[in-house]
């Protein structure tokens, strides 16, 4: 068993502030001298403001709060609201930095309060964020998530382009945090291509940094070291000490989880150690004697283990980092049971439970259960190990959604209950019998206690037969449950897999992004993998760009997908072929070639709308063709349909060439956007009717949004589904295309 590790980037989010040049201190004097010299009392109380922050981002804390504070008392003076709100909000700041959330919560729902008052939209939705990233150090989820989603709305009201990527991201490490990893990549890719627009470096580092997590956590170690390196490379050139040293202990991190690579890893852990050591980062080096414990647990140095693990407890408890605390508690219990030091184990096991059921977070849970189960088990104490080992189960099945097999567990543990409450129950009422009996006829109680006795010794002998049976029960079910978990556990891994191989096919999006700077790709799989899937290919001045749906969806979709998606490549880069409708006859030659070299009459194929794109002086020609999915342009404020070919890509009755239609878009007109897609969108039921959503509606919907930008579009989009859908189930893979020519 590994010792458990940590993101520091896990545990915060972004707030894009500026970052500290070499002439800082000469910019203090300058705004020293402004200070000085002012006379209006609002002009003084924003510099004040101004030098408390400069102070905070050196992290002198008493003499920013000091600074922050004349301001506070100077603004309630003379009634200048905006100039209390500054105040009240730069001292909850100061305190989030010195790690006091009670106090940074309090002034900063002050200067929320003053900010709403006044209607100030701008500076509620940075107090919004700065409120959000403490409840998130908290690891106050839900209320992180509020106040994010409250900063999102605002920013976007505002068109705050800056504040919406940090909302973006903020929500995406929530998400993160709680496993929810598709939501989580979303909300940092919407955020990520907002700060490559911008040009922030370190925003855009961030969001690397995070997305480097979400693949860390999915075990996908060779796109989370990709993520990492752009993240430290960004840094590296930035020059900022302790983002350097968070990007090289992540690295290490990614190498630590995989076992031959633990040189690799202590080489990462130690740089970032000496560098927080040098700034004097308590929590980093809280982090860094954690995951360096973990190395030397793996090594077998379990006295070089404890002292780093004690050492990381200590600061992070001087930071008040739950996560961290609830990690060192974990680990150290291991180690006292690898040293036979019960009782010991049990007393950091049950604080790191205590702690990671306070913060709901399961992995925690899950593990502190097993190790109490392990420890009870070396003590021979089977009531309790086995308890802890069903409680470890029903938290372990949860992630796989084992309910049945939890149900089972709990019924027999539960009829063991029972019967020990009725068996105690019987007892007592002879017990009371008895004592009537002696008080009423003394002469008969030899007789009746023989009897009793003889009845108890009936009894035992059928409860001790009984409990062996249940044992063997007991055994079989534990090794049924055992074999499911591995059968499950191997499908999941090979579907995995599977999405691995089929990611590989589809465009990165940064590619699409690259030469479609106005575009969107809405793609929602129903399963793992998709039977939908997204193309496109750069041909000279030319770029051609599909939405395409094969026959079915999960595993049996994504392997058609593989092989439709072949044929495209071939078509264009092999047989150099450019007119979509040309593109699509010889694609359907080649998926036929393919599947007719099967004995079974394979019938599989695809649907597809595929488009090309060239740009010139008088503006943009788009050639189009499609097979069962048409082609919808919105046009001078009117949504116009191209219809498709009425013929799949496969096997078909009477085949006939498809159709190439050409849409001459003028220079002079910059706001048409096309739309390609599949039918999972408008075949999707929900509603208050359980009803499809059907194309018409879908057509009114995009309408509706067709000025806005593509980002908000693809949100507005998202969010329609979502409200659609319900609690009902996703009906098959959902992929839309938007582009803005």
């Amino acid at each position: 068993m590994r010792l458990k590790s940590i993101h520091i980037h896990l545990l915060t989010g972004i707030l894009l502030l500026p970052v500290l040049g070499i002439a800082q201190q000469s910019k203090i004097d300058s705004l020293y001298k402004v200070v000085h010299n002012e006379k209006a009392d609002t002009d003084k109380i924003s510099t004040l403001v101004e030098l408390s922050t400069q102070y905070e981002n050196i992290g002198k804390y008493s003499v920013a709060d000091s600074l922050a504070r004349q301001a506070m008392v100077l603004a309630s003076k003379i009634g200048y609201a905006r100039g209390e709100a500054m105040a009240c909000g730069q001292i909850g700041y100061i305190y989030a930095d010195e790690g006091n959330s009670s106090a940074a919560l309090d002034y900063t729902s002050k200067a929320l309060t003053i900010r709403e008052q006044m209607k100030d939209k701008k500076g509620m939705a940075a107090t919004l964020n700065r409120m959000g990233l403490v409840y998130q150090q908290e690891s106050e989820y839900n209320q992180a998530l509020d106040c994010f989603s409250k900063d999102l709305a605002l920013c976007e009201e505002i068109g705050d382009k800056e504040g919406k990527a940090s909302a973006y991201n903020n929500i995406g490490l929530v998400y993160l945090r709680q496993g929810k990893y598709p939501k989580a990549l979303d909300q940092m890719l919407n955020a990520l291509q907002i700060l490559e627009l911008l040009g922030d470096k370190q925003g855009t580092a961030s969001i690397h940094e995070a997305i480097g997590n979400l693949y860390n956590e999915q075990r996908d170690f060779t796109k989370a070291l990709v993520e990492y390196n752009k993240t430290l490379s960004i840094y590296q050139e930035m020059q900022s000490k302790s983002e350097i040293a968070n990007a090289l202990c992540n690295i290490g991190l990614v190498y630590s989880e995989q076992s031959d690579k633990d040189s690799l890893a202590l080489q990462y852990y130690r740089q970032a150690l000496d560098i927080r050591y040098k700034i004097g980062d308590n929590n980093g080096i809280a982090i860094s004697l954690l995951n360096l414990g973990g190395i030397y647990f793996q090594e077998g140095k379990i006295d070089a283990t404890l002292d780093y693990l004690m050492k990381s407890l200590s600061l992070f408890e001087e930071t008040g980092n739950k996560e961290g605390i609830s990690n060192c508690l974990n680990g150290i219990g291991q180690i006292y049971i690898t040293q036979k030091k019960y009782t010991k184990a049990l007393e950091y096991e049950n604080k790191s439970l205590a702690l990671s059921k306070e913060m709901g977070t399961i992995e925690g849970i899950e593990s502190a259960y097993q190790l109490l189960s392990n420890v009870y088990d070396s003590l021979h104490d089977t009531k309790h190990a086995f308890e802890y080992y069903k409680n470890f189960i029903a938290e372990h099945d949860s992630l796989f959604n084992k309910e049945n097999t939890k149900k089972t567990v709990e019924s027999e543990m539960n009829f063991q209950f029972e019967k020990k409450q009725a068996v105690e129950k019987a007892e007592q009422e002879r017990k009371e019998e008895v004592q009537k009996e002696e008080e009423r006829k003394q002469t008969l109680v030899i007789y009746f206690i023989s009897g009793i006795l003889l009845l108890v010794c009936g009894f035992a002998v059928f409860a001790y037969r009984s409990y062996l049976q249940k044992q063997k029960v007991n055994r079989e079910l534990d090794g049924k449950n055992q074999e499911l978990a591995e059968k499950n556990k191997d499908i999941l891994d090979s579907i995995t897999y599977a999405k691995r191989l089929q990611d590989a096919i589809l465009p990165p999006l940064s590619i699409i992004k690259k030469y479609l700077p106005d575009s969107f790709v809405l793609f929602k799989p129903k399963d793992i993998v998709a039977g939908d899937f997204y193309w496109m290919e750069k041909v000279g001045d030319t770029i051609l760009i599909a939405a395409a749906d094969c026959t079915g969806h999960g595993v049996p979709g994504a392997m058609v997908s593989v092989v439709c998606s072949n044929a495209l490549n071939r078509a264009v880069k092999e047989f150099k072929i450019t007119e979509p409708g040309k593109i699509l006859d010889k694609v359907r030659d080649l998926v036929l070639e393919t599947f007719e070299k099967s004995e079974d009459n394979v019938q599989d194929g695809m649907d597809i709308s595929l488009a090309s794109l060239t740009h010139s002086n008088k503006g943009i020609e788009v050639k189009w063709a499609g097979a069962y999915n048409s082609l919808w342009y919105v046009q001078n404020s009117e949504l116009k349909e191209v219809p498709a070919d009425k013929q799949p890509i496969g096997k078909t009755d009477n085949p006939k060439s498809f159709t190439t239609h050409t849409i001459n878009i003028p220079a002079s007109d910059a706001k048409a956007v096309l739309y390609l897609f599949t039918d999972g969108y408008a075949d999707q039921f929900g509603g208050p009717k359980g009803k499809k959503f059907k194309y018409k509606q879908l057509q009114e919907k995009l309408l509706a949004i067709s000025q806005q930008q593509l980002a908000e579009q693809k949100q507005t989009l998202e969010t329609a589904l979502a409200d659609w859908k319900g609690s009902l189930e996703q009906v098959d893979d959902v992929l839309i295309i938007g582009i803005r020519v």
